[in-house]
């Protein structure tokens, strides 16, 4: 009886649909011995956009007071940001907030109120990063109070992808054969393939900024390289051809 091998793959839900995840279900009879690799490779590359949250906090007696300086300052801060060429669909608001403060009295052991804080924050994606430190130093300009940011990524990192796929599989083909050659075998075949997604790779922290109106100049921006990784599990027959 002739058996062939089938290959079997593993995806996120996101990624495939629900009939082929079942697949990963089907069980494979083996007549050899079965070594299960676990190989994970990442690939290095420059990163081709950056993104960076900005956001105004204000402070009022009242809560419609708070909310109508935030919205008046917020709308400059946005103004500013079209401004400087950035598309519609790369600006998103991420959060407004607003909440009662108060002060702990230690004489009286009380909570003072003290009135009402707004904030708004926005996500902006450059997709010049070279621009980063100017944006930043223009949106501080603007009225902005409260930056953090640039976290720097690959818009499409499939390229990269199928890169850390290929390193991936050609290591576990090199071990799968040096397994068979150890045990007196000829060679490994496929038996199934799972693969994980190591998202859009390593990317720098994001450095939180309280600003202040007296920023001198554009901070300095060093984009640097991100990763772009892939997991791969490979179950192979060991065959004596």
């Amino acid at each position: 009886m002739i058996r062939y091998p089938v290959v079997l793959l593993a995806a996120s839900a996101m990624a495939l649909p629900a009939n082929t995840l079942a697949a990963a279900d089907v069980e494979i009879a083996a007549t050899g011995p079965v070594v299960e690799i676990n190989v994970s490779e990442s690939v290095s590359v420059a990163p081709d956009i950056a993104t960076i949250g900005a956001g105004v906090t204000t402070t009022a007696p009242t809560a419609t007071e708070a909310l109508r300086q935030n919205s008046a300052e917020m709308q400059k801060v946005v103004a500013r940001i079209k401004s400087l060429g950035i598309a519609d669909k790369d600006i998103q608001t991420t959060g407004i907030n607003l909440n009662a403060q108060y002060d702990y009295d230690q004489t009286t052991m009380r909570q003072v109120f003290r009135g009402y804080q707004a904030a708004n924050r926005v996500s902006v994606v450059l997709r010049k990063i070279g621009d980063a430190g100017r944006v930043l130093d223009a949106l501080v300009e603007a009225g902005a109070n409260d930056l953090n940011g640039p976290s720097f990524a690959l818009e499409n990192d499939d390229a990269a992808k199928d890169a850390a796929r290929k390193r991936a599989v050609e290591r576990a083909q090199a071990r799968a054969k040096a397994y068979a050659e150890m045990l007196g075998f000829n060679n490994a075949r496929v038996l199934a393939i799972a693969e994980s997604i190591e998202g859009r790779g390593p990317m720098p922290e994001m450095a939180v900024m309280k600003t202040s109106a007296d920023v001198a100049a554009a901070p300095p921006v060093e984009p640097g390289m991100v990763a772009a990784g892939i997991s791969l599990t490979i179950t192979y027959e060991l065959v004596k051809d």
